[in-house]
């Protein structure tokens, strides 16, 4: 399997050597919704953060050019501050301890359960995003103000519901990565279980957002990315 990634676009990156694990992982996680790149050694790990932006990072520990703890401890040093989970068959623990004290958010050993694995990405993400202090976020010509939920564009006010600037703000939050339905609902509607008539109402409001947002700017910022969600673009098409 060839690593893959996804230049300019955050989403989660798997670096892991083994072709089948990785093509399982990043299979599963593009059904759950997320954007997913893969790097099956650290150097193609390193090309990725050095050409787009990572969401989190799912890391083997044995790397066919390194120890992948030396290298979060690395990117640590450099100020890369995104969530790393650690998934390894390393299950000592002192391997637990050293990967933790390294930087790791999280650690996970090999065999594991996919739904175990999914729910600690889910939770680490949402205490990635609930960590942000940017009150005001800046995407482009786009100025979203969480604090007094005000948005502008190109320097206008934007006139919003309540619902579509929590759509809004949740895109943002999570800028340039796909946004799934499921998340929508989860994170917007407070709905665990999306059913297709909600399915319906969140494209509605998209499609409000997007007469209002993007009108006739030459740039779009609210995108559709087929069979995954919306997301919410940093730079022109």
């Amino acid at each position: 399997m060839k690593d893959e990634a996804n230049k300019g676009t955050a989403g989660l990156l798997v670096v892991e050597d083994d072709p089948q694990v990785a093509q399982s992982l990043a299979q599963g996680l593009s059904e759950a919704g997320f954007a997913v790149s893969t790097a099956g050694r650290l150097a193609a790990a390193d090309e990725y953060l050095a050409n787009g932006a990572t969401a989190l990072i799912v890391l083997d520990l044995n790397l066919p050019d390194g120890d992948g703890r030396k290298w979060l401890r690395r990117i640590r040093q450099e100020g890369h501050r995104m969530p790393v989970i650690i998934l390894t068959a390393r299950d000592t623990l002192a391997e637990r301890v050293a990967g933790l004290e390294e930087g790791a958010d999280d650690y996970l050993t090999k065999p594991y359960a996919f739904a175990e694995l999914l729910a600690r990405i889910r939770a680490r993400l949402r205490t990635a995003v609930a960590q942000s202090d940017d009150e005001v976020l800046q995407i482009g010509d786009l100025e979203i103000d969480r604090l007094h939920r005000q948005v502008r564009r190109a320097g206008r006010q934007v006139d919003l519901t309540a619902r579509e600037f929590d759509v809004l703000a949740l895109l943002a939050q999570w800028r340039g990565q796909p946004v799934s339905r499921d998340l929508l609902a989860r994170e917007v509607w407070k709905v665990n279980r999306r059913l297709t008539p909600l399915d319906n109402v969140i494209d509605v409001h998209l499609s409000h957002l997007r007469e209002k947002i993007d009108g006739a700017h030459e740039t779009k910022r609210i995108r559709t990315v087929r069979g995954v969600g919306f997301l919410l673009a940093e730079e022109a098409e």
